[in-house]
């Protein structure tokens, strides 16, 4: 074998190898994956809350998108779509009555707080933290709108 060769069977072996990995990077994010609500440990001062809630957190391109799907305190089914771009800004948010942007702070894997607005005034401010096994999250969500009050949720990975 001449080194043309050698260096060209090089070069395609370490880009299969980096290839094959590229979807084990994509699943370091602790969040990707299914999400349940467990109401039994969770507590909605507000009223409001869902009577079941399933979110499904994807990798879209640099960001994240969260899809949704929740039968609601009054029993309508909900269907949302929330884009966590860790920007700061707000972005659009669609299928929740109670607003239409929301926006992202990444802290870290574990920590995210986040806003949420209706026609640009603030409805509701967040916090969520996942535990250090990534199998199980709570968030705190204070909202303004409606009754009002503080939320708690704990969701559960599937």
């Amino acid at each position: 074998m001449n080194m043309r060769s050698i260096l060209t069977a090089t070069a395609l072996g370490l880009a299969v190898v980096i290839a094959s990995a590229l979807p084990s990077f994509a699943q370091s994010n602790p969040l990707l994956g299914t999400w349940k609500l467990n109401l039994e440990k969770s507590k909605f001062v507000s009223g409001t809350a869902p009577k079941e809630q399933i979110n499904t957190y994807v990798q879209d391109g640099p960001n994240i998108k969260n899809m949704g799907k929740s039968v609601d305190y009054e029993g309508k089914p909900l269907e949302t779509v929330l884009l966590h771009i860790y920007d700061g800004q707000p972005h659009p948010s669609t299928g929740n009555p109670l607003f239409d942007s929301s926006t992202y702070t990444k802290i870290d894997d574990h920590n995210i707080f986040w806003s949420r607005t209706k026609n640009g005034k603030q409805v509701l401010v967040g916090h969520m933290v996942m535990a250090p096994d990534g199998k199980s999250c709570t968030t705190t969500n204070i909202t303004t709108a409606g009754k009002g009050g503080i939320d708690t949720t704990f969701v559960e990975k599937q």
